[in-house]
């Protein structure tokens, strides 16, 4: 509970630091300027979407990731990971490449749902569920099904139709929270609600999972239902999220790292912190991208990769060590 009080309290000041920051710093008075004043219109039309819409991202990705580490008991699990991203992007670029998301709106963020939806169905397909692939199944099936999209995508980017077409996929592809507003807000807003309560759902069943399939079953958890939970809630969410604002990886596996020390090792009590956690890391990434002054503005999903990197390396190196 402190955990989450104290995480709310530094999501609160991180926002308003995000209102504020930027190529044009803003004074703290103009948080309460009208919205006719130059000083409101910046802050309620351009950064005030951009920080809610940044945490709406970081919290799907850090709920996500925390369900996929407990779901698959792989600590390295993230939608990354087993192809939910990268099919979703696959989804969101064939939308762009055949104009759809020109036509209307919501073109791209239900084509990257239905791309997330595919990838994340084949994905366990491949690693037969929770029946007999195991983990390493499940991961494996997650790489094959993430280097074929990719292939897709670079597919779609060699026979683009023009330049101007293969810049906005490659743009788009790099993740960033630039020029949103609140159309895009509004737009995902029930998706992620949507995907991130089934997600929210299957806090009870992954605790009796940590115990083993058998254990699970025998506790009167439907592994199936579990499962089709899983993949429909990552998907939603994942997916709609992945449409607006592209590829932005390594939230969903360093947020329930973050949290999981404080909360202890049971899944159900990692969903609520990671998905603060999510929130507040992407947040401050965001900040920290906007305030490297770089023509143009360095890409978010860039800069969480380079964040996130380091930290993949000492899990890794760290997990070697622990391992019997």
């Amino acid at each position: 509970m402190k955990l989450n009080v104290s995480l709310a309290v530094l999501i609160v000041i991180a926002s308003c630091a995000s209102l504020l920051a930027g190529r044009v710093w803003l004074p703290p008075a103009a948080l309460l300027s009208p919205q006719d004043s130059l000083a409101g219109l910046i802050v309620q039309d351009i950064r005030l979407p951009r920080t809610v819409l940044a945490l709406m991202v970081g919290a799907v990705l850090g709920l996500s990731g925390a369900v996929l580490q407990g779901f698959t008991r792989n600590p390295l699990a993230e939608p990354a990971l087993l192809g939910v991203s990268s099919g979703a992007a696959l989804g969101a670029v064939i939308a762009i490449y055949f104009g759809l998301a020109a036509l209307s709106p919501v073109a791209g963020p239900l084509m990257g749902m239905v791309g997330a939806l595919a990838a994340c169905g084949l994905t366990f397909a491949l690693g037969q569920g929770l029946k007999g692939g195991g983990t390493v199944a499940l991961v494996l099936a997650g790489a094959a099904v993430s280097s074929l999209t990719a292939a897709g995508i670079a597919l779609a980017l060699n026979f683009a139709p023009n330049p101007y077409a293969a810049y906005e996929i490659m743009s788009w592809l790099l993740g960033s929270l630039a020029d949103k507003s609140w159309i895009q807000v509004l737009l995902v807003l029930p998706f992620v609600v949507a995907g991130g309560g089934l997600l929210a759902l299957t806090g009870r069943a992954l605790d009796a999972l940590a115990l083993g399939e058998a254990q699970a079953a025998s506790l009167g958890v439907n592994l199936a239902r579990l499962a089709a939970l899983v993949v429909a809630g990552t998907a939603l969410s994942v997916g709609a999220i992945t449409s607006v604002v592209g590829a932005i990886g390594f939230i969903g596996l360093v947020a329930p790292h973050v949290v999981r020390p404080f909360v202890g090792y049971a899944p159900r009590r990692v969903l609520l912190p990671a998905s603060l956690a999510g929130a507040l890391l992407l947040l401050c990434a965001d900040i920290a991208a906007r305030l490297v002054h770089t023509n143009p503005e360095l890409r978010l999903g860039v800069f969480t990769s380079l964040l996130g990197t380091p930290f993949f390396f000492w899990l890794v190196v760290r997990i070697r060590k622990v391992a019997p």
